[in-house]
Formats: structure tokens, sequence, C-alpha cells
């Protein structure tokens, strides 16, 4: 099974149910603070390989809900520039195991890639769940 390096927003109920996904399929998680790490261009772009710009950013971002920030309008330099200063606004887990980088969490594309095992989520498990079950986010920003 895979050693799972897994950037996330601590404290993420989203990405709790990721990890235990993962975990449940038997890959180990290392969990790092994608909020505190101090993302460089390159490194970024290495998780972001083949993904239109728009799709870099985390959809349930506040300044993307409401509007501030429109990825479809973003080029390369002004996305890494925003992803860089406001890291709540990266698509969220990156992933990286024995060296391949991904971002975000699609399932199906997971399981090709390092297997999840029979049973797939059929929900959007990139979906934000803030207040459902009265669990609430830490660390809202733009």
């Amino acid at each position: 099974m895979a050693h799972v390096i897994f950037y996330e927003k601590p404290g993420c109920s989203g990405n709790a149910r990721q990890k235990a996904l993962l975990e449940a399929a038997g890959h180990t998680v290392i969990a790092r603070d994608l909020l505190t790490t101090p993302w460089t261009r390159l490194e970024l772009l290495s998780f972001f390989a083949g993904l239109p710009v728009a799709e870099w950013f985390n959809r349930n971002a506040p300044a993307v809900k409401n509007g501030e920030i429109v990825p479809e309008e973003c080029d390369e330099a002004t996305a890494l520039a925003l992803l860089q200063r406001h890291p709540l606004l990266i698509r969220r887990p990156l992933l990286e195991v024995e060296g391949e980088r991904r971002a975000g969490f699609d399932p199906a594309a997971i399981d090709a890639w390092i297997g999840l095992g029979t049973s797939l989520p059929e929900e959007d498990m990139e979906a934000c769940r803030h207040g459902i079950d009265g669990h609430v986010c830490s660390g809202h920003e733009p």
C-alpha cells in the first residue's frame, strides 16, 4: 500500500473523510498543514500538472463562493500569486505518492492511481460539509 503525503486544512471534516477513505484502503496517510506550508510557484504547479487553471481553486473558499475571485478569469501567474498569498484558495487535498503529485479528491481517479477498494463513495468528496452535524470549520479566510 502507498504512503500518501496529504496536504489538508486541519480540522476540515471533508479532509477527515478523505483521509479515512485512504486509510480504510490500507494506505498510510502523512497529514501536513496546507495553510502553513510555504508554497513556491514550482511546488504548486507540480500538483496541478494537466489541470486547467480554474481547477486549481477550492470552490468552497469564501472568496470564490461570493464571486470576489473568479477562477475562470485567472491566468497562471495571477492564480499562483493568489494561491501563495491565500492558501485557503488552493484546491485540496494536495496528494503526493512516490513523487507523483495531484490536486483534489476524485475517488475514481485515486482508485485508478493507488487503489481505494471496492466501494467508492458516490458523494462529492470535495464538497464542504461546513455546519453539517454541528461541525464548524475554523480558519475561514479569502
